[in-house]
C-alpha cells in the first residue's frame, strides 16, 4: 500500500500495467488497491502541479497566518470549516506553535483580490483576532515536484 501511495504522489496518472509492473503484481491488482485506496479515504483525490509563470502569470498565492480565539466544545474546528468554504482557499491547517494557529494557503487571480479576501472575508469571522500576510513570490518546488525547469544544484548536498 505505501509503496503505490508513493507512485501515485509522484505520477497520478500512470497506468495500472506500469504500476503493476513497477510493484510486480498485475494491472488488475493495482487498480483493485487503488479503488480500495479511494473508497477507504485514503486517497482523497488527485491534481495538477502547474507552474504558474507559464499557465497564468498573474496568479498570486499567499500563506496567511491567523491568530484564532477557539470556540467553546469544538475548538478550531467550526472556524477552520468556516474557512474551507472559500473558492480563494487551496489549505487550511493547524499549527502547533504559539506565534499562530491556523495557516490558510490561498490563490487569487491578482494582489487586490488576495488583500480582499484577507480584509473583508477572513478579518471579519468571529474569533479570528488578527492576520499576517505573506505572499509567494516563486516556486521551486511542490508536492515533491520541480516547478523550475533547471535540475537542482546537488554540490552542496552530501
Amino acid at each position: 500500500m505505501n509503496d503505490i501511495i508513493k507512485i501515485l504522489q509522484q505520477n497520478a496518472r500512470i497506468s495500472n500495467t506500469a504500476l503493476g509492473e513497477m510493484l510486480g503484481i498485475t494491472p488488475e491488482q493495482a487498480a483493485e488497491e487503488i479503488s480500495k485506496l479511494e473508497e477507504s479515504g485514503v486517497i482523497r483525490g488527485y491534481s495538477v502541479i502547474l507552474d504558474d509563470d507559464k499557465y497564468d502569470k498573474s496568479a498570486v498565492h499567499a500563506t496567511i497566518e491567523l491568530k484564532v480565539t477557539p470556540q467553546r466544545d469544538c475548538g478550531f474546528d467550526d472556524i477552520a470549516k468556516t474557512i474551507m468554504m472559500y473558492d480563494e482557499v487551496e489549505s487550511v491547517s493547524l499549527m502547533s506553535s504559539g506565534a499562530y494557529d491556523l495557516a490558510v494557503e490561498v490563490k487569487g487571480s491578482n494582489l487586490k483580490d488576495v488583500a480582499f479576501f484577507v480584509s473583508e472575508r477572513l478579518a471579519t469571522i468571529d474569533g479570528i483576532l488578527s492576520t499576517s500576510t505573506h505572499f509567494i513570490l516563486k516556486k521551486y518546488k511542490e508536492k515533491g515536484i520541480f516547478i523550475d525547469d533547471e535540475e537542482p544544484d546537488e554540490r552542496g548536498l552530501g
